[in-house]
């Protein structure tokens, strides 16, 4: 994600096969749907272990595809839903929860069964099946559910979830949370998953996700499009946007197919940014590896949102986004998208190696960076508000505080701190090993330190796990002194 100088975000996108589905709509509550406090959904099995969001993410089972089916009508602002999940128990389950938020379920059924549920605290779905899950066992759950979807405000965080877009369609994005605004998910980054996505909306709109385009079907004045993306994905890159969308489509020069869409009045302006889309891929390879997606493109919207988001495989830009907004978001499809936190503490992780690929873009264009660092670190060096953030383990609601300032020049250290041979190198062995996986911090700093074969304990403490300005030996690495 890259945010505006004053908000934080992300966005999100998800994909299906080639049916049509016709959803009817929920009505009523449940038997004894009541509410709880959060304390008791946690003893209920909710919570993944992320000590920031004790109760996002749920134990118990791992999600491998989420198989969406929705209706959306910009009209009225409805949406209905099927969701159908396969995931495999890792303990016996008597009962096992997913995240949904704002929205009313009216049927489950695990294994093809009834199950009873209950909708508890702001976000747990609580089901309980008709015969216990064992442990081991691959199962399925489909709910069914509907509403009008909301957006969640977060004082320290910002906008996210479902936002209904100025040209009158929809879109869903944030960070750390956005996709239980519109279908049940196990909310969690350690839990990624294959996504498919069947969207139906009126004739005149279209649908744009995450990874392959599918087929589209046309039919009682509605048309139903669809995307596959079989790249497991963290729920919170999952994204959908509806819009009359200009779409262009293209190749990357290995084939890998490109699509681009554009909200009505974006595409004069951003187009020519887009194109150079093969440009920036091809530095982030020879920097980071094999670009590590099947696809890949673009959403603009119209909407002057505070972020722009590095949805899987097709990033979602606001209307203020740029160039160098272009390489951060897809820098993340390594940091972030192909290799995903462990836990938010981890953030770095995405947004200070994805912000220093825009010093990479610019040193390609010809920056010298060694001189830039060093007026950044003269010019900021008594500003205790820049150097004050920690850039792990930063605590709950600071995420995003430092990591696209200072995370910068502490990335340019560690680079200069280890030379340009062991960094790069040692960039492109993580990217390889953690593919399509999770990863933390601390595993991140062991990395390095092999890599280099130096003791970096020092550094790492004073750059990331501290506070304040680091010493001149940290500050200045024997290459960045004159």
């Amino acid at each position: 994600m890259k945010a505006r100088p004053y908000l934080v975000a992300l966005v999100l996108l998800v994909l299906v096969a080639g049916l049509v589905v016709v959803l009817r709509t929920p009505t009523g509550d449940p038997a004894g749907q009541g509410k709880t406090s959060p304390q008791a959904a946690v003893e209920a099995g909710a919570g993944a272990g992320d000590a920031y969001y004790p109760t996002d993410g749920n134990s118990g089972y791992d999600v491998t595809l989420y198989d969406l089916a929705i209706n959306y009508d910009p009209g009225t602002k409805q949406l209905n839903g099927v969701a159908t999940i396969t995931a495999t128990a890792t303990d016996d389950l008597a009962r096992f929860n997913l995240d949904l938020e704002g929205l009313t379920v009216s049927d489950v059924k695990v294994g093809g069964q009834p199950a009873k549920f209950t909708q508890e605290g702001d976000h747990e779905l609580v089901i309980t099946p008709s015969a216990p899950v064992a442990k081991g066992r691959p199962f399925l759950t489909l709910v069914t559910y509907g509403g009008k979807p909301t957006t969640i405000d977060d004082a320290s965080l910002g906008r996210s979830g479902w936002q209904v877009s100025s040209t009158g369609g929809a879109f869903a994005a944030g960070q750390p949370h956005s996709a239980t605004t519109w279908f049940p998910a196990n909310d969690t980054p350690r839990d990624k998953a294959a996504l498919k996505l069947a969207a139906r909306v009126p004739d005149g709109w279209s649908v744009v996700s995450n990874g392959v385009e599918g087929t589209g079907l046309r039919g009682d004045g509605w048309t139903t499009y669809t995307w596959q993306e079989d790249t497991p994905l963290a729920t919170y890159l999952v994204t959908v946007a509806i819009d009359k969308w200009e779409i262009v489509r293209s190749q990357l020069p290995d084939g890998k197919p490109v699509i681009d869409a554009y909200a009505p009045g974006t595409a004069a302006a951003k187009k020519p940014i887009q194109a150079r889309l093969p440009e920036v891929l091809a530095l982030l390879e020879k920097k980071f590896g094999p670009y590590p997606q099947r696809a890949a493109g673009s959403i603009w919207v119209a909407d002057q949102i505070g972020f722009s988001l590095e949805t899987q495989t097709r990033p979602i830009y606001a209307a203020w986004a740029d160039l160098e907004t272009v390489v951060h978001e897809n820098a993340h499809q390594w940091f972030g998208d192909s290799v995903t936190l462990q836990n938010w503490a981890d953030i770095c992780l995405n947004e200070c190696l994805a912000s220093y690929a825009q010093w990479l873009w610019a040193e390609h264009e010809g920056e010298n960076l060694d001189d830039r660092y060093r007026r950044e670190m003269e010019d900021r060096r008594d500003s205790s508000r820049f150097w004050s953030p920690k850039l792990y383990d930063m605590g709950q609601g600071n995420e995003f505080r430092g990591v696209y300032d200072k995370g910068i020049l502490a990335v340019h250290a560690l680079r200069k701190q280890v030379g340009d041979e062991v960094f790069f190198k040692a960039l492109q062995n993580w990217t390889a090993q953690h593919r399509d996986g999770n990863a933390s911090w601390p595993q991140f700093e062991d990395h390095f330190k092999k890599a280099s074969g130096q003791q970096l304990d020092g550094f790492f403490k004073a750059w990331f796990r501290d506070s304040g300005i680091p010493e001149d030996q940290y500050l200045l690495p024997s290459a960045l002194r004159r």
